[in-house]
């Protein structure tokens, strides 16, 4: 595995999306969202972006509630009807797991590519 202190935080979350088990434990949303939250204020405290502009880029991008947490919006977009109510079957929450990861990417791809010097 490569050094994750080294990676951008593409490449980081890309380690993530594809070994969400290792990091994690049980693969969920809610997991997975409790990570992501720490992993963001670990980095701001060290001066990272970590996440920021995460939730506006979502709303920017996608037709969701501005009332809601992320968490909330990622859930929107892949379950766009409201299926599944608060519990997710495992089908389900791979779904939703991959919408995050793609969103994810898409959104660091963004904010990497126009950071000054990129």
């Amino acid at each position: 595995m490569p050094n994750l202190i080294e990676m951008s935080e593409c490449e980081y979350f890309a380690q993530f999306a594809k070994r969400t088990g290792m990091f994690i434990g049980r693969a969920t949303l809610s997991a997975a969202t409790a990570f992501m939250a720490g992993y963001d204020q670990a980095a701001r405290r060290h001066g990272g972006p970590g996440l920021d502009g995460w939730r506006e880029w979502l709303m920017a991008n996608h037709q969701v509630s501005d009332n809601l947490v992320w968490e909330a919006q990622i859930r929107q977009i892949a379950l766009p009807d409201g299926e599944g109510g608060w519990d997710l079957t495992p089908e389900q929450e791979a779904h939703v797991l991959r919408v995050l990861f793609e969103l994810l990417d898409k959104f660091l791809g963004e904010r990497e590519s126009s950071a000054p010097g990129a």
